[in-house]
């Protein structure tokens, strides 16, 4: 079975990183992740506590291979020069992380910005009722289903609109997860996308295979591997 895994966290402590509300995670590097899950392919995500540094990001892809892309957590000012130099490593989009109070400014503007420049589309983890107008949705991409029921409508309207989803973190939603998916997928069959979401930082319930396995029965094979090459050409 092919999986492209979209969404994968690497802490390496031989790079920074910066408490987020107090919180540190424990190491979980590449190694660490071979040993935890096969994929023929990723998006390995900046997270909260790794702020602005790419230098982790860089590193982890050029240890896994062309067949993983990167998505980074950057600020409004970054340099034209910066973000091509981050494009040719492999990055493919950038984050905004609005649940833990990370995301920049203008993201309208900005987002705008990184797509006519380097291609990238943005991803969000929050509230998507939350979300500045201004964003294209066919550009963009909804973290862990959109966190909770009362987001679904709202949601489902976006991916009317060509967002895609993220199918991660299932062990921390308040929602029903087969229903979510099961929406979205009667929306647009395309627009759901898995991921483990590992190491699972402060989730009361780390990824496992039991998710893997329901996506793929709701999704299908595009939902585990055909949507993530389109959106991340790989």
């Amino acid at each position: 079975m092919r999986v492209i895994d979209t969404h994968l966290h690497i802490v390496d402590p031989r790079f920074p990183l910066v408490p987020n509300q107090g919180y540190l995670p424990d190491p979980f590097t590449v190694d660490d992740y071979r040993a935890r899950f096969d994929a023929a392919g990723g998006a390995v995500v900046s997270g909260s506590f790794q702020a602005h540094d790419q230098t982790y990001l860089v590193d982890a892809l050029a240890r896994l291979g062309p067949t993983f892309v990167g998505v980074a957590q950057v600020p409004p000012t970054i340099a034209d020069d910066e973000v091509l130099a981050l494009r040719d490593a492999g990055v493919r989009a950038f984050r905004a992380n609005l649940h833990r109070g990370t995301a920049p400014d203008g993201l309208p503007q900005l987002a705008a910005r990184l797509h006519a420049l380097a291609g990238w589309h943005l991803e969000v983890y929050g509230d998507p009722r939350t979300l500045p107008s201004g964003l294209d949705p066919a550009r963009l991409v909804i973290d862990h289903l959109g966190m909770t029921a009362d987001a679904l409508p709202e949601l489902l309207r976006l991916v009317e609109r060509g967002a895609r989803v993220k199918a991660t973190r299932f062990g921390a939603l308040a929602l029903d997860v087969a229903a979510t998916m099961r929406a979205i997928v009667a929306v647009n069959p395309g627009a759901l996308l898995f991921g483990t979401d590992l190491p699972g930082t402060r989730a009361p319930r780390p990824f496992a295979m039991d998710d893997l396995e329901l996506v793929l029965q709701i999704g299908g094979e595009r939902a585990i591997f055909t949507n993530a090459q389109e959106t991340y050409r790989l």
